[in-house]
């Protein structure tokens, strides 16, 4: 009997991994000489990146918009959205957009488009990471994917690991949830995140 194959190929983005790809992006940032007055976050996987660039830019004006694309479990709609405009004044102003990653790039055009509406003096944007084939492309990325695969930060990772558990009945122990995830999706699952994803189950 052939082997399966994997619906998709996973990788998790741990955070010490996060902190160390934020460092770099807001180097290449500083580097360029750009100089952002406010940064603007696309709710909700930009909201760290974008504190973390605010941190190392010396940023104080932060604020988000809401585009709708992904659900949990790479769910997708059939087209982003913007569904919570910025309601902060940037007309005038350098602004620096920043997402986690660019995929279709669908979500950063409606986002880029938004911001241009509003007059705003100068528009980069940033994400921590971009995947090959992506429709859109960042002034700023701190890693460029070579193959593509599903990307799971650590703040939406039981969320978004929970959604691909649930696509089959949940193991009851932490090890088997981890074997699981190796057979399907060719991904280490670290131990306490396989933890945490079987304890938030029982507790539905």
């Amino acid at each position: 009997m052939p082997k399966k194959s994997p619906p998709f190929r996973a990788e998790y983005v741990s955070w010490s991994k996060m902190a160390a790809m934020g460092r770099t992006l807001a180097g290449r940032i500083q580097d360029s000489g750009f100089r952002p007055e406010v940064i603007v976050a696309i709710a909700r996987g930009g909201y760290v990146p974008a504190r973390i660039l605010c941190d190392y830019l010396g940023v104080s004006e932060l604020a988000s918009l809401r585009i709708v694309h992904y659900q949990a479990g790479a769910n997708k709609e059939k087209r982003a959205r913007l569904v919570a405009p910025l309601n902060l004044p940037v007309a005038g102003k350098k602004v620096l957009l920043v997402d986690d990653l660019i995929d279709t790039g669908e979500t950063f055009q409606v986002a880029l488009a938004h911001l241009l509406s509003l007059g705003v003096a100068e528009l980069r944007s940033a994400v921590m990471l971009a995947k090959p084939g992506a429709g859109a492309e960042a002034d700023f990325v701190a890693r460029r994917l070579k193959v593509w695969r599903w990307v799971v930060f650590p703040w939406a990772a039981v969320e978004d690991f929970g959604a691909f558990a649930r696509t089959r009945r949940m193991p009851r122990t932490p090890a088997t949830l981890q074997r699981r995830f190796l057979i399907d999706y060719g991904l280490r699952l670290p131990a306490q995140l396989a933890a945490d994803l079987v304890r938030a189950r029982a507790m539905e």
